[in-house]
């Protein structure tokens, strides 16, 4: 279904689009948890340092895809709103060619390369090969991932956000399936869960394909539509490659964390890896706020209405506190319990950790409301590069945790490094938008409508 959200109550409109994708955020995280746990209880301890050991490479690669992907839509969703509907099929065909070749360079690149960054990670001796044979089968199927994040993009910038839910629901389920059908029954260790994700993800990815032939006619290219057009290409690029490289950039201080962490001992490489995962459904409201909010002010800027853009941020910014400070509660209460979902009861070190990671960050919140709201916003609205220099400043605070004070101080210090860097994206992200919001308001009307 095609949603504009141009007219309308701000509040209303943003948690209506943002519901269904949440639920789709929330089943993607689902069946990423499900891997964790079942080799965690099916396989061993080791098993699962080892799957948790890849989380920061694997979004140093899939989080660049993924910047790819998002910043290939903002265009287009520009381009919806303002009803240019030519102009948009012509911007996503574009982006398709984009996304191919980010593909086969980023698959040649992650799959060559990802033992040589466990290595270069410290990942511990006797987990690396249980860690590389679970990413390099991520890795290999980086070509399905990005077909699916793209056409779930395509139709997020039209305002349908339930259609990929449904897709992804019965991706889930799917893979969930495959997990048990691969590591209990047939014994294939982690590259089991690997195949399951990969495998699930190429369904949902087909199924969205297949819909949008079918049931978008806005969607049905003329075939000038759908010609290779450099200009375009590069233009697509300008947004798309900065939102990647702000998330590498972001994931890069990850890797410099995790290889902190992994230098402590696998006790707590398996306690980040339990928080970690619960921590990712956590925040998957606030993630997926954020996305609503690009589409939003991509929409809006399309049409020119600059007055409802800063509507939308104080609506989104409200649910997102309101939000964090229940996400706080519910970690201070149920964090412990829901640590037996990943290790035994027995595993008394690695669960003492892993609630100790997690309230740590839940303090912290409503500055990460902060952080993706303002920066989806500002990607919404076409400014790319300053984001990843937020990235930036997420990148400088873990570096410097990750390299001065885990060494010093140990697991402490590891517990502190995302929610400082957090608020270091924050001040500038702020800044920024403050500045760039009172720069577009100049060039308004007494109505909040761009001047033309």
């Amino acid at each position: 279904m095609v949603r504009e959200m141009t007219h309308g109550k701000p509040m209303s409109l943003i948690l209506g689009f943002c519901l269904p994708m949440l639920l789709g955020n929330l089943f993607q995280q689902l069946y990423s948890m499900v891997d964790t746990i079942i080799v965690g209880k099916f396989i061993d301890v080791d098993a699962l340092a080892g799957v948790g050991s890849t989380g920061s490479v694997s979004f140093l690669i899939i989080g660049f895809t993924m910047g790819i992907t998002s910043g290939s839509c903002i265009i287009p969703a520009q381009c919806f709103g303002g009803g240019n509907y030519s102009e948009m099929r012509r911007y996503i065909a574009n982006a398709v060619y984009l996304c191919i070749i980010t593909t086969v360079v980023v698959t040649g690149l992650a799959v060559t390369l990802c033992y040589p960054l466990l290595e270069l990670m410290r990942t511990p001796a006797e987990i690396i090969d249980i860690a590389y044979d679970y990413i390099v089968v991520v890795f290999g199927g980086i070509c399905v991932t990005m077909a699916y994040n793209l056409m779930a993009g395509i139709l997020r910038a039209m305002g349908d956000s339930r259609s990929p839910l449904y897709f992804l629901i019965l991706a889930s389920v799917i893979n969930i399936g495959l997990d048990l059908l691969f590591i209990i029954v047939f014994n294939m260790g982690v590259a089991g869960a690997g195949w399951a994700t990969v495998i699930s993800q190429g369904i949902s990815a087909a199924l969205c394909f297949i819909y949008i032939k079918r049931c978008f006619p806005i969607l049905r290219f003329e075939k000038e539509e759908f010609r290779l057009e450099v200009k375009r290409v590069l233009r697509t690029a300008r947004i798309g490659v900065p939102m990647g490289l702000q998330f590498s950039i972001t994931a890069v201080g990850s890797v410099i964390l995790q290889s902190a962490v992994n230098s402590i001992d696998k006790i707590a490489v398996a306690a980040v890896t339990a928080a970690g995962k619960m921590q990712n459904m956590i925040v998957a409201p606030l993630e997926t706020l954020g996305i609503t909010m690009a589409t939003y002010a991509g929409q809006n800027l399309g049409i020119g209405n600059v007055g409802r853009i800063g509507k939308g941020v104080k609506c989104s910014l409200t649910a997102g506190v309101v939000y964090s400070l229940a996400a706080f509660g519910a970690v201070w209460l149920f964090s412990a319990p829901l640590c037996l979902l990943f290790v035994d009861e027995g595993e008394t070190a690695v669960i003492e950790q892993a609630v100790r990671f997690i309230r740590i960050c839940s303090c912290f919140y409503p500055v990460l409301a902060l952080l993706f709201v303002y920066r989806n916003v500002l990607q919404g609205l076409g400014y790319s590069l300053l984001p990843m220099m937020a990235g930036a400043c997420e990148l400088a605070a873990r570096v410097v945790i990750a390299i001065a004070f885990v060494p010093a101080i140990g697991f402490d210090a590891a517990c502190f490094a995302s929610p400082l860097a957090w608020a270091a994206a924050v001040v500038l992200l702020t800044a920024v938008y403050a500045v760039k919001m009172r720069g577009l308001k100049k060039r308004t009307d007494e109505k909040g409508m761009l001047r033309v």
